[in-house]
């Protein structure tokens, strides 16, 4: 018996013995591995417009400790391109995460309202048409003497016609007609040269003046 007891004993010193070995071994395995993480630093590449003090409020560290890594004391200055070691502790702050999402928005709502003005556009210029064509039609006058436009008024006539037709009484685009391009409602069914000549004065007359004026905006504008 006395035997028997001896060697089980025997047996627990050495398995207690083995395990303790192992544990040894473990940790001794971990420690390189360990020391290998924290061996790995975080670095940064100076983009245009950084600075030492910003990057240190970016990732969240002191700017001592930024100068500390990177050699800076006595000199933060910084070239684009340079690549910089962050102190082991450095992360993104939540303000500056909050700041590049709201920048985002709002270049992503710029972008929706320059797109929406751009559609605007077309309509805004056929509503001013639209519009010189019923304040014509409301001052039109029911008499015609015959046009008084001579000089340089008739050149500007005469340029304006050209552009808008190549000079023909048939022309034809759309909703215009003629010489001059009129509305068809404007010439209420009488599509005859005397009468376009007739009405494109009196047009030119109650909107612009004299057919100079019409020539500069049609100048400015393409369209008269």
């Amino acid at each position: 018996m006395l035997f028997a007891t001896a060697a089980v004993a025997g047996l627990f010193v050495a398995g207690g013995a083995s395990a303790n070995a192992d544990q040894t071994a473990n940790a001794s395995a971990q420690q390189p591995q360990q020391q290998a993480k924290a061996t790995v630093k975080k670095t940064v590449t100076v983009q245009s417009g950084d600075t030492l003090w910003g990057l240190s409020q970016k990732y969240n560290v002191s700017l001592s400790s930024l100068r500390a890594v990177n050699d800076r004391v006595n000199t933060d200055l910084i070239y684009v391109g340079e690549k910089l070691t962050l102190p082991s502790s450095a992360t993104v702050s939540t303000d500056q995460k909050t700041v590049a999402s709201t920048t985002s928005q709002s270049a992503t709502k710029q972008q929706s309202v320059t797109q929406t003005q751009q559609q605007a556009q077309p309509q805004v210029q056929q509503q001013t048409q639209a519009q010189s064509t019923t304040n014509y039609s409301q001052s039109q006058s029911s008499s015609y003497t015959g046009s008084s436009y001579t000089g340089s008024s008739s050149s500007a006539k005469a340029w304006i016609a050209n552009r808008e037709s190549g000079g023909s009484y048939t022309a034809s685009n759309g909703q215009y007609y003629g010489k001059y391009q009129l509305g068809a409602a404007m010439l209420h069914g009488d599509y005859s040269a005397a009468n376009q000549e007739r009405v494109a004065d009196q047009y030119v007359a109650a909107r612009y003046g004299s057919w100079d004026n019409a020539k500069s905006f049609w100048l400015q504008h393409g369209w008269y």
